[in-house]
């Protein structure tokens, strides 16, 4: 496990939200999360949500019973292969362009993917998350799975978000969320930071909350 100590530099934390285009883009959620679940057991599904909802209580942000405006705002959805998604019934209304990202993921072999939508103010208002179980995701425990998808619905992460710093970290036999992933969580969501930034200096911000944090 990474120590606590260590903290996150603020270039590693700037990363974190830097896109492909070299812009930064951070968002938190703006409203309470609402959760459903497609395509597991309800054992399955029990994990999924006690993931969602411990993180979302870490964050110190809140969950609901309903968002008024769409039902529910995070929908998860496991299958065994990228072509279910083209008979979920509506979702290509939902999805622009689903039959070329199914054409996409398929050709990248990826195992996950997940898209948001934003507000008028630009924070996050509703993410769609896809978990295709195939052979190294099929082995992880569910819990694992389950924390990890949580964590990524939280922020408007880049691509490359957790490609020097993995989310998750092994305690006793089970997977936890590192500590410096967790207070940056924390810091994201402090009433006095904005839900929505563009200028990288708001790395810097976080960076010196999670170093506080973490000392």
């Amino acid at each position: 496990m990474t120590n606590a100590a260590a903290g996150l530099p603020p270039e590693t934390v700037e990363r974190m939200f830097t896109r492909a285009d070299g812009s930064y883009a951070f968002a938190r959620w703006g409203r309470p999360i609402v959760p459903v679940v497609f395509g597991v057991d309800d054992a399955t599904l029990s994990v999924v949500k006690g993931a969602i909802e411990a993180v979302v209580a870490l964050a110190g942000h809140k969950m609901a019973e309903t968002d008024p405006e769409i039902g529910a705002n995070v929908m998860i959805f496991f299958l065994r292969d990228w072509d279910e998604l083209l008979s979920v019934p509506d979702l290509g209304r939902m999805i622009d362009g689903l039959d070329v990202l199914v054409a996409r993921l398929k050709a990248r072999g990826a195992n996950q993917y997940r898209t948001f939508r934003f507000d008028a103010g630009g924070a996050i208002k509703a993410c769609f998350g896809f978990c295709r179980l195939d052979a190294a995701l099929a082995a992880l425990p569910a819990d694992t799975v389950a924390l990890s998808m949580a964590v990524q619905t939280m922020l408007s992460w880049s691509d490359g978000a957790f490609a020097e710093v993995a989310p998750l970290a092994e305690a006793k036999g089970r997977a936890v969320l590192r500590p410096e992933i967790a207070a940056l969580l924390q810091a994201a969501y402090a009433p006095t930071m904005p839900a929505v930034a563009r200028d990288p200096s708001h790395a810097l911000r976080l960076a010196a909350r999670i170093a506080l944090a973490t000392a």
